[in-house]
Formats: C-alpha cells, structure tokens, sequence
C-alpha cells in the first residue's frame, strides 16, 4: 500500500473469548446454526421483561398485537448506518491518544484543533483495520480510494468540515449472513464501509444554562459501515448489528464498547404496503447505542408511521432522535432543514492506493 501515511498499532482491544453468548430462558445455551465464528453470537437473545413493568402487560400485549395486525398489510423497510470506533492507539490523522475516559480537551492537539498551518498524516493502521473488515464481508475493495471534505457547522467541530470519504470509499459491495430467531439465515448487502474522523463531543449536564465543549474525541478514526435497505423488521435490525458487533470484535478492530460510543447506529425506516414495490419516505434515527433501543425504536417508528398514513397524514423524511425515557421517537430536524455537505476531495490528503500484494497479505491474517 502507498500513501502517506503514519504507522500505529495495538494488540486487539478484546479477544472473543469475552464474548457473551446467548443463552435460553432456561440458562442453557441455545443451538447456533453458523458458518463462521461470529455468527456465534448473531443471534439476538431473549431480553428480561423492563422493570416495574411486567412482561405480559396487557399494554404490552396490546402493543404487540396492533403491531402483527398491522404487519399483516404493510411491509418495512429497514437500512443501517453503524460507525464503528477503530481500536488504534492514535487519531486517524493526528499523534493524539484516543484512550477513553481522559480529562476533556488533554487530548487534542493542534491538528484536531485545525489550528492554521497543520496538516494531517493518515494512519495506516486505521487503513489496515478497513481493509481487514472489507476481506471478511467478500466486499470489493477499491484499488485507489480518495478522502473528502464534508462541510457542516457544529460547534464540536473546530474545522467546520469532516474529513470523510463519498464517491471513492475504501470498501465497496459486500455482504453478511445473520442468523434469526428461528435458525433460518439470512443475507444483508452492505453498500460500502469508508473512513471518517468522529467529531468532539457537546457535554449539556455539568453546566447550568451553558454548553461545554469536549474535543478528546475529535478525529478518532470511525468505519461507517452502510447496509442496503434489506432488512424488514426491528428483530432482523438487532440480528444484523449484533452479528457486526461480534465481527469487528473477533476481527480486533473494535472493541464494540457501545456504552462508551463505540459502536452506535443510524436506523433509517420507511413502510410501504405489502407488495408495493415502490419505497416509502424514511425517518433517520440518529445514534442509537444499545440493542435494546435499537429494536424499541424501530417498533415505534414503524407504529409511528403507520398510523400517521392511516389517519390520511404524510410521513416527511427527517432526522429524529429515540428518547428511552418516554420511549417514542422525535423530530430533530427536516429534509427542509437538512445540510447541503458540498463534499469535495481533501487537498490535503493524497488518494490511497491499495496493492493487491498488501491485500494477499493481509487475507493470510484473517482468523480462521
């Protein structure tokens, strides 16, 4: 591989042998039709009924019903967006740390402060990470790929622009099978996966009236890793992710810590009625970071949808945020309101090439 960049590695940040399994609500473990190692862990399990509320509620019975009955005439779609934090000791374009859990702003420096005169060095252990991830889902991986500037304000993003990657991403088609509830198997596209920096982080609880500003986090290296709208129910979203999960934490690319981050989901979800070929408009479900929330707010933006269209309403394509608390979903913005990035590629960064003696090589490091 050529390209400017920094080497960096460490050991794998968890090892599959922490990896929890599934168990039957009798303690005993459930059988496990897979063909590969992570699919061990793909399948979702039974989930303990929340508390102060009991698990056949007659709320909850009722809920579940009115979401069969409605199954019955429509049909959902589903597409995942997963980034996935890369488990290298550096930045993807700095010298800084991303240990997690540091005092705010102690590790950044002044090319994640985009301080003029700066400029990045790529990581390749970041690019490593990629491709390795690209081998283990038969994905296309492109010979030349080439970073881009996305151009957004946030005040947790000190250069006013991303650094990402649009028409030439590291890897392109691919595929994983998932195995479901019922020990059937199912095969979900995966459109592309590319490199991105992740932005700061806004902290809102530690002060009163204002906002604070944590920039640890900026420009540590993200896989995002987009599905093809093949998935047609909150249980088949679950099964997916937690087969991603357990991938790049038997790869050792990332330690799946979805607590601290470092896996976290966009769903995006439209329903159609059944044999309707034709998508329907889909709501965005920005960074959801648990399995649970996943399937609870998928359920309700589905019944959310539903519903709006059988009471004669519209459903408009917009960002929403889930709110587990009152579990439902709400507007955070709409495609009115949604940003033009203007991506355009990075001059600061050369296109990376990619040999296909560096690929052979890394084929052979592939767990078994």
């Amino acid at each position: 591989m050529s390209s400017c960049s920094r080497p960096t590695s460490r050991k794998a940040a968890c090892s599959t042998s922490r990896t929890s399994t599934s168990r039957s609500a009798t303690g005993t473990p459930a059988p496990r039709p897979a063909s590969k190692p992570w699919q061990r862990h793909a399948v979702p399990s039974p989930l303990p009924a929340r508390r102060g509320r009991p698990a056949g509620s007659a709320a909850g019975l009722r809920r579940h019903r009115r979401i069969e009955e409605h199954h019955m005439q429509w049909e959902t779609v589903i597409g995942l967006e997963i980034h996935a934090q890369l488990a290298t000791q550096s930045k993807i374009f700095s010298g800084s740390s991303t240990a997690f859990g540091a005092a705010p702003n102690t590790q950044a420096s002044l090319v994640d402060l985009a301080m003029p005169g700066t400029l990045p060095v790529l990581n390749e252990e970041a690019v490593r990470m990629a491709c390795l991830f690209g081998l283990a889902i038969d994905a296309r991986i492109d010979r030349q790929n080439v970073f881009a500037r996305k151009n957004y304000f946030y005040p947790d993003l000190p250069k006013g622009y991303q650094t990402s990657q649009m028409d030439h991403p590291i890897v392109g088609k691919g595929h994983l099978d998932i195995t479901l509830e019922d020990g059937t198997t199912k095969r979900i596209g995966i459109t592309r996966a590319h490199l991105e920096e992740d932005a700061g982080k806004s902290l809102h609880e530690d002060f009163q009236g204002m906002s604070g500003i944590d920039l640890n986090r900026a420009g540590t290296p993200l896989l995002e890793i987009v599905s093809e709208p093949d998935i047609r129910s909150a249980k088949e979203a679950v099964a997916y992710v937690k087969a991603i999960h357990a991938l790049v934490r038997y790869l050792g690319i990332c330690d799946g810590n979805m607590a601290e981050g470092s896996l976290r989901c966009d769903c995006n979800v439209s329903v159609r009625p059944k044999g309707q070929a034709e998508f329907g408009t889909r709501a965005e479900i920005k960074n959801v970071n648990s399995f649970r929330f996943i399937e609870k707010a998928i359920n309700h933006e589905i019944q959310r949808q539903i519903e709006l269209i059988e009471d004669g309403g519209k459903v408009v394509q917009e960002t929403r945020l889930y709110d587990p608390n009152k579990d439902e979903t709400r507007s955070m913005r709409g495609k009115e309101e949604a940003n033009d990035y203007r991506y355009f590629p990075c001059p600061d960064l050369l296109p990376v090439v990619i040999e296909p003696e560096y690929l052979a090589k890394l084929r052979e490091q592939l767990p078994e």
